[in-house]
C-alpha cells in the first residue's frame, strides 16, 4: 500500500496439512541425506522407515581439531580471529566460519575488521550475492563468515594449490539445537576425498548452554575459571551433548 500497489483480497485458510502427514500419503517413500543418523528414531516413528548408511565413495580425509571452549563471547571471537590469522593469512588456506545468527556474524566481522583481516560476510543481508560468495569460498586465503550453511555450499570447490595446503578449514562458532546442523557445517569441508579440517570454537555464554543447561553451565564455568583440566574435557562433552539432547527433544 505504501508503494501504491493495489492490495489483494484477504485470504482464508480452509485446511492445513503437516509435512509428515503429506509425505506419508506417498505410495513409495524414501529419502537421502548426509545427516540422518541423529534422527533415526524420529524417521522410524514418524514414517516407519529404517536408516541405512551408504559407504563413502572415497575415504574421508576430514581432520577434526579439538573443540575450544571460552568463558565468554569476547574471548571466543578473539580465539576465532587468531585461528583465522594462523590458517588463512599464514598458511594460505580458505576458511569458512559458521555463525548462528546475523548478530553473531556482524560481531565477528567487526573483530576481523579491527585486525585488518579481509573477509566476506554472508548473512540474510547479502542473499542476492549468495551464489557468487559461496562459489569463491574455496579459493586460497579466502575468509567467509556465514550464517546457517544448511543448504548452502554443498560443493565448495577448492582453488588451485589449496588441497596441498590442507584444504578448506571450517570453524563452528556456536552449537545449534540440532546436531545435524552442526554436522552439515562441518561437512562443507573435505568432500569427495578432498583434504580439509574443522573445529568448534564456542563460549559458555552461547544460547544453547544458557537456554537448556544454565545451572550446569554455571558449575562448569567455575571449574573452567579454576583451570581444573582434569574434569574440563569430560564435563564439557557431557554438557554439550545433553544440552543438544534437550533441545532436540523440545523441538520434535
Amino acid at each position: 500500500v505504501k508503494e501504491g500497489c493495489e492490495p489483494t483480497q484477504r485470504r482464508e485458510t480452509l485446511a492445513r496439512l503437516t509435512y509428515q502427514r503429506l509425505f506419508r500419503r506417498y505410495l513409495r517413500l524414501a529419502g537421502m541425506t548426509g545427516t540422518a543418523q541423529e534422527v533415526t528414531r524420529e524417521v522410524k516413528s514418524v514414517y516407519g522407515l529404517d536408516v541405512v548408511r551408504i559407504p563413502l565413495h572415497r575415504p574421508s580425509r576430514r581432520v577434526y581439531a579439538p573443540a575450544r571452549v571460552c568463558s565468554n563471547r569476547a574471548d571466543k571471537w578473539c580465539e576465532v580471529a587468531d585461528a583465522v590469522a594462523r590458517i588463512s593469512v599464514e598458511q594460505g588456506r580458505p576458511v569458512l566460519i559458521g555463525t548462528r545468527s546475523v548478530k553473531s556474524s556482524e560481531e565477528l566481522s567487526a573483530v576481523l575488521h579491527e585486525r585488518g583481516i579481509a573477509h566476506t560476510l554472508l548473512n540474510a543481508k547479502q542473499d542476492h550475492m549468495e551464489a557468487s560468495i559461496v562459489a569463491l569460498a574455496g579459493q586460497p586465503s579466502r575468509i567467509t563468515v556465514a550464517t546457517n550453511m544448511a543448504g548452502r555450499g554443498t560443493d565448495i570447490r577448492l582453488g588451485e594449490g589449496v588441497a596441498e595446503r590442507g584444504g578448506l578449514h571450517v570453524i563452528l562458532t556456536e552449537y545449534h539445537d540440532s546436531r545435524r546442523v552442526d554436522r552439515q557445517l562441518f561437512g562443507r569441508c573435505a568432500r569427495q576425498g578432498d583434504s580439509g579440517s574443522c573445529q568448534a570454537i564456542v563460549s559458555l555464554e552461547d544460547e544453547l548452554f544458557a537456554t537448556h543447561m544454565p545451572a550446569a553451565t554455571t558449575g562448569f564455568a567455575k571449574c573452567f575459571a579454576r583451570g581444573d583440566s582434569s574434569v574440563h574435557k569430560a564435563m564439557y562433552a557431557w554438557l554439550k551433548d545433553f544440552a543438544q539432547y534437550l533441545a532436540e527433544r523440545r523441538n520434535v
